[in-house]
């Protein structure tokens, strides 16, 4: 295999891996011993096997082979003995170095290194490493959980939260909102968050999508967009049954031939959807064929990241990973950690150009592996901007504040945090309630109704002075001017272009109980995810702002009021026995907006959807990766997750963030000479 060595050889690494490669249905399983001979070498890439040995595709029984290293080729296509390094010992001397250091390489080279084997980074490996002759590497925190039941049953969410593929976020006292700190949840397993989210398959509004392009990101447009929602999706058409019982869709809105199962779960007798159909359309909503066509507001049944023949959950790695696990240019480590980049000494053009990560494996052992090409990082939005600041991208004050030497003065890294928070109301039912989930997305007419034009000058009165004090707790980093016209888009997209505002979720509790759980979509306030140590496997510090400004609050507690506002209409008023959450003791019929504001401020969490702390976006306007989602200063680094969404999305993240890391790998491929 060759890799160079310069000087002498003396062993100096062991790497024992023990390998399964899965494929739907069957499992294979080889161990593999490498003795890597080297010392101060530098990296540059695994060929083929030498000397007779042969590649095997899968194996039946455990082979072990020693494989020793040329120091007479360079090679920067990949083929290597190991398809997972569960466990890595090196004896050499390795970067220490808490300052994103330049260095020598200690490991093996791929052209390609994926950070992060979640929603985001799967899809992306998948589409590099369609090319033979290129070299990818997943790097994930966690292991996997192909068959984890707390992940693959489908009607289990929930079961994994607090595990340990569960990362368990938690933000410092939201001092807007009941001044106590929230749990954010995000998977912590080869999958990431798809191996743990609700599987709900919505999208976004088009109009939202082509704003994506008005703040300056060229060829960011719904249209654009819209074929690799298509391109990563296999949906399965609802049965007979699942029609019958509320389940609809357009053909021309939905692929059938991508990696991605989705369908619709098993649906028991229902007498629900009709219920609250009639209901919806007294109140003016009307039922919506498909929520994914890139109009939203109405009423739905609608699909989720389904294997409907399985009947288990669809996640990142059984859509992405698993089915091409076999390839010998994609390799995946499991259970080790990104510390950080590595820099080489001199950039492109004056751009920081990374050489490679730093890695700490599940022993504690610190090596560092090479890229020659690109590193994409694909961690998450509470996880991708501290591996940019602890790589010296960032903002200058807060890395000099842990002795991080700056590569990038890029201050708006982990700034423009939005989230979105969730609650729920309840109701008893008489006997013999059954159906399935069923959302409405509502507009702010639908909402606020009458109160709509006063709700929509109140709102614009505000936003040069919500703008204002963004910059103010952004110390800075985001200008005013910049927020303002952020905030102006946004509320046009609100008011004028009529998006919709919630999603409120009915489902039987039990057959005489029924649940609300519902969100507001589009908050205004902005908060940031900063390092605070430079120890990589320190915490993050997380302040969503949640309830910083009136409409966050308002549009919350209207949300909760229009609910209220269903259970009292008729049909669905016919069934409804008592109001349980929040009942009228704790808020009465005529309660006020501060009655609300105490029973909401109890009841409510994260929706889990953190987005925007590495923004597509302009760099003078507050962006961190351009719109080929490439870091602003550097040459070779990309963010390809969440973190790069400007805006919130009306659906749930899952399928939008499957397709802009579709676009995102014709992006990389377009910008190489390798493909």
């Amino acid at each position: 295999m060759p890799i160079s060595c310069g000087g002498s050889c003396p062993i100096t690494a062991r790497i024992t891996s023990n390998i399964q490669t899965v494929q739907r249905g069957h499992r294979y399983h080889r161990e593999v011993d490498i003795i890597l001979l080297t010392e101060d070498y530098e990296a540059t890439g695994f060929g083929p096997l030498q000397n007779g040995m042969q590649r095997h595709e899968r194996y039946k029984s455990p082979v072990r082979k020693v494989l020793k290293i040329s120091s007479t080729s360079r090679h920067s296509g990949a083929t290597m003995a190991t398809k997972m390094l569960r466990s890595l010992t090196v004896f050499g001397a390795l970067s220490t170095a808490l300052a994103a250091p330049s260095t020598r390489l200690s490991g093996p080279q791929y052209d390609y290194i994926v950070v992060g084997g979640g929603t985001s980074g799967l899809v992306v490996a998948n589409r590099l490493s369609e090319n033979p002759n290129v070299s990818v590497l997943i790097i994930e925190a966690g292991g996997s959980v192909l068959n984890n039941s707390n992940v693959t049953d489908v009607n289990g969410y929930g079961l994994a939260f607090g595990t340990d593929i569960d990362w368990q976020y938690e933000t410092i006292n939201q001092s807007y909102a009941g001044d106590a700190p929230q749990v954010l949840r995000a998977g912590k397993a080869l999958s990431g968050t798809s191996a743990i989210n609700g599987m709900a398959y919505t999208r976004a509004e088009d109009v939202q999508v082509d704003a994506w392009q008005t703040i300056g990101n060229e060829g960011w447009t719904w249209d654009s967009l819209f074929p690799y929602y298509r391109k990563s999706e296999n949906l399965t058409a609802p049965t007979a049954s699942q029609r019958a019982r509320g389940a609809t869709y357009d053909p021309s809105a939905n692929g059938e031939e991508g990696p991605l199962s989705v369908a619709w779960p098993d649906i028991p007798a229902n007498n629900l959807t009709n219920t609250l159909n009639a209901t919806f359309q007294g109140l003016g909503v009307p039922w919506t064929e498909d929520v994914n066509g890139g109009k939203m507001r109405g009423f739905n049944v609608y699909p989720s990241t389904i294997d409907y023949t399985a009947y288990v959950r669809e996640d990142a790695a059984r859509a992405y990973y698993w089915p091409i696990a076999s390839r010998p240019n994609l390799h995946l480590m499991l259970d080790t950690f990104v510390n950080r980049l590595v820099w080489k000494n001199e950039g492109s053009q004056g751009n920081a150009t990374a050489a490679g990560v730093e890695i700490t494996s599940s022993n504690g052992t610190i090596s560092v592996i090479g890229a020659s090409q690109e590193v994409i990082i694909s961690a998450g939005s509470l996880k991708s901007p501290g591996i940019l600041e602890l790589s010296g991208i960032g903002n200058r004050d807060i890395l000099e504040r842990y002795n991080i030497s700056v590569r990038v003065d890029l201050p708006t890294v982990g700034e423009n945090l939005q989230d979105q928070t969730n609650a729920g109301l309840g109701a008893s039912t008489t006997p013999g309630l059954t159906g399935t989930k069923t959302v409405v997305y509502p507009n702010v007419y639908d909402v606020f109704g009458n109160d709509t034009l006063a709700v929509a000058q109140s709102v614009r009165r505000q936003l040069k002075q919500w703008a204002n004090e963004t910059a103010q707790v952004s110390s800075g980093t985001m200008k005013a001017e910049d927020l303002e016209a952020l905030f102006q888009l946004q509320y046009d997209l609100i008011f004028k272009d009529k998006i919709t505002i919630a999603e409120i979720l009915y489902y039987p509790g039990s057959t005489s109980s029924i649940s609300a759980q519902y969100w507001a979509l589009m908050p205004f306030a902005r908060g940031h995810v900063h390092i605070a140590s430079a120890d990589p496997t320190a915490k993050p510090v997380i302040n969503p702002n949640y309830y910083k400004f009136d409409w966050d609050l308002t549009s919350q507690i209207a949300v909760a009021k229009y609910v209220r506002k269903t259970f009292q209409s008729a049909p669905l008023a016919n069934i409804i026995a008592e109001e349980t959450n929040p009942g009228f003791e704790a808020v009465a019929a005529n309660g006020s907006e501060e009655d609300w504001k105490a029973w909401l401020l109890t009841q409510y969490r994260s929706n889990f959807h953190p987005v925007g702390t590495a923004a597509m976006m302009p760099q003078d306007k507050g962006g961190v990766v351009n719109d080929r989602l490439t870091v602003y200063g550097t040459s070779n680094v990309r963010v390809v997750d969440a973190s790069v969404l400007p805006f919130q999305v009306c659906g749930h993240l899952v399928s939008t963030l499957y397709a802009v890391a579709e676009r995102a790998s014709d992006l990389i491929k377009a910008d190489s000479a390798l493909f």
